[in-house]
């Protein structure tokens, strides 16, 4: 079976380990654990992986947040892949620094990213894994508290809770989305 696991973010320097990014940072992290490495190709970053009998795509969208949808639906056509074997890893303010929670559907929430996928995939029903930021800003600042960077407290804590994200992802492509959010969220 093949997934498209895609981590949102933006591209270049100045974007780079902002809050908004943590999906980039996610799959930056598997592909280092797992001696891979991404390629420049259309639409983005991508690096192919085998995990047990799974073939994984991974992408990091270069059309930037607000186009993400151009890069999944490329490569989920490209690669033939059913939207439920699509993950996308995502910034959620409404969740606390690090928690994890994996969704089969649902709303954007105010995510960009997140309206444009759907549009592109024309519909809301596809995996997510959202990721919590926290939401410790005032009211009017969103825009700067995302494209803003972790706190050295949460920088500390970011290995360990990657790495949590990171067995979610493979626990969706090897025991599928139930088991993935009985045993992931809130973890």
């Amino acid at each position: 079976m093949k997934f498209l696991i895609v981590g949102l973010g933006n591209i270049g320097n100045e974007y780079r380990n902002t809050r908004h990014n943590i999906g980039f940072n996610v799959l930056d992290a598997l592909a280092e654990a797992s001696n891979i490495s991404f390629s420049t190709q259309r639409y983005g970053d991508v690096a192919s992986m085998r995990l047990k009998n799974q073939n994984l795509v991974l992408l990091k969208p270069s059309t930037y947040m607000n186009l993400s949808g151009d890069a999944v639906r490329y490569w989920r056509t490209k690669e033939n892949i059913e939207i439920e074997n699509i993950l996308i890893i995502v910034d959620d303010i409404s969740l606390p620094f690090g928690a994890i929670r994996m969704k089969g559907k649902g709303s954007d929430g105010g995510h960009n990213g997140l309206k444009n996928i759907s549009l592109a995939l024309q519909t809301e029903a596809y995996p997510r894994l959202r990721f919590g930021i926290g939401n410790d800003f005032p009211k009017g600042t969103q825009v700067d508290y995302v494209l803003g960077h972790f706190t050295a407290e949460q920088q500390e804590l970011m290995p360990e809770r990657i790495k949590v994200a990171i067995e979610a992802i493979k626990s969706f492509c090897l025991a599928g989305l139930p088991f993935t959010m009985t045993h992931f969220n809130n973890k």
